[in-house]
């Protein structure tokens, strides 16, 4: 087992904010957190990378990593994990990476600073054909150029790129096509599958569309108010929906030509 997660509360300061997730994944699978605003999907793929932001703290439960528990991680451990096992895709990658430095430099020093002993020109290599296996045009070209310079789509892929570089076991994507315009999107979806298969990777995806979570997962996991309402296989939460809230979720997935878009 890959990822195991036991029974998982998590609070800021006094206030309980999730509770009772259980989850578990292998390498190869994909796994869609599905909910509104405020359900508490994103809070627990950041409680699993470790990165709970102010108070935010894992109250209860477990969370176990290759059959270790990574609550009890130091920050060398972390820093071990991060970027090489496991990575993050963020929303909107294009604000998380620096608006006032080429695509290409800050790419070769995040290599560096994960793996010391690789060389820049080989670093560069690295970046550019890994830029090149998310699809994107002329390597060499991205590489000089910066971030506003860049449409959304070829920002997530660089941020995709970025996190892939080590071949981790485990990919994160909170709302990664969330800022997307449509046709950019599924461009985006059908590579995150790309990369299950390529690299054999772990994902949990976090969206609040069940059709996305359809299209892409072998299972789903939905949430409300800071709790799992309905979770199993793709095919079962899909197609034979327990809970109200569930078949709320299907009912708001666009109709077009008298198909739905998770058919």
């Amino acid at each position: 087992m890959l990822l195991d997660v036991k029974d998982l509360e998590i609070s800021y300061g006094s206030r309980r904010t999730v509770e009772g997730v259980n989850l578990t994944l292998e390498r190869g699978e994909i796994l869609a957190i599905v909910g509104e605003s405020g359900s508490g999907k994103t809070t627990v793929i950041r409680a699993v990378m470790g990165c709970l932001p102010g108070a935010g703290r894992v109250s209860g439960g477990d969370i176990l990593y290759e059959g270790k528990s990574m609550l009890q991680n130091t920050r060398e451990d972390w820093q071990k994990l991060s970027g090489r096992e496991m990575s993050m895709i963020f929303q909107d990658s294009g604000n998380m990476i620096n608006p006032i430095r080429s695509i290409g430099s800050q790419f070769v020093d995040y290599i560096v600073t994960h793996e010391p002993e690789t060389g820049k020109e080989q670093a560069r290599q690295m970046a550019m054909d890994m830029l090149k296996a998310m699809q994107l045009p002329n390597p060499e070209r991205i590489m000089e150029e910066y971030p506003f310079e860049l449409s959304g789509g070829q920002r997530q892929r660089v941020g995709i790129a970025m996190a892939m570089i080590f071949s981790p076991k485990l990919l994160l994507a909170d709302e990664p096509t969330s800022a997307l315009d449509v046709t950019t999107q599924a461009q985006i979806i059908r590579q995150i599958v790309d990369v299950r298969n390529d690299y054999n990777a772990a994902v949990i995806i976090v969206t609040h569309n069940l059709g996305v979570a359809s299209y892409i997962a072998n299972k789903i996991m939905v949430m409300q108010h800071g709790h799992v309402v309905e979770a199993g296989p793709r095919e079962q939460v899909i197609g034979h929906p327990q809970h109200d809230y569930t078949k709320l979720l299907l009912d708001s997935v666009p109709v077009i030509g008298g198909k739905c878009y998770y058919e």
